[in-house]
């Protein structure tokens, strides 16, 4: 099973995850938008990163997981549409190329890592745990993307393999 799992929004990743193993992971690949050095999610990009990754692939053998998440209290109402925007983004590319989607809520892979009540960078410390290999992508603090991003496929390869 080859998993792509998503953290969402302009500051998300896309890991790559086959066989219980990362392959890759990258940032969300992103575009400039207008003026003030705002950004948005580039699907362009996004189709490309994903489609050069899974173009061999038999699509019945491919999920793609993305953080089912929704607005947080304090967020401002333009920083939550861009973000929806980016969420609507994703959705539509892997519908545009019929691969099957799955959403999971951040408590639900949280809790399973045991990561409630954490501090973010938890995550980033998990994911070396779990996956060594990996610790060299994963040496910036702003790497917390990368980490969720790679804990979304690994808590959905280790809890629904045998039912996909």
């Amino acid at each position: 099973m080859y998993i792509i799992g998503i953290d969402p929004g302009i500051s998300g990743a896309i890991c790559f995850f086959e066989n219980g193993k990362v392959i890759d992971v990258l940032e969300m690949p992103s575009m400039a938008e207008g003026k003030k050095n705002k950004k948005q999610v580039n699907g362009a990009q996004i189709y490309s990163e994903i489609n050069s990754r899974i173009k061999d692939k038999p699509k019945n053998q491919i999920c793609v997981v993305i953080e089912h998440v929704s607005a947080m209290p304090g967020q401002g109402v333009t920083s939550m549409f861009n973000f929806g925007q980016s969420f609507g983004v994703l959705k539509g590319i892997c519908s545009a190329m019929q691969l099957s989607m799955y959403f999971v809520r951040p408590a639900k892979w949280k809790k399973y890592f045991n990561l409630i009540k954490t501090e973010k960078q938890a995550s980033r410390t998990k994911v070396i745990e779990i996956f060594p290999y990996i610790a060299p992508i994963l040496s910036k603090k702003k790497d917390i993307n990368k980490a969720d991003a790679i804990l979304i496929a690994s808590f959905f390869y280790n809890t629904y393999k045998s039912s996909v």
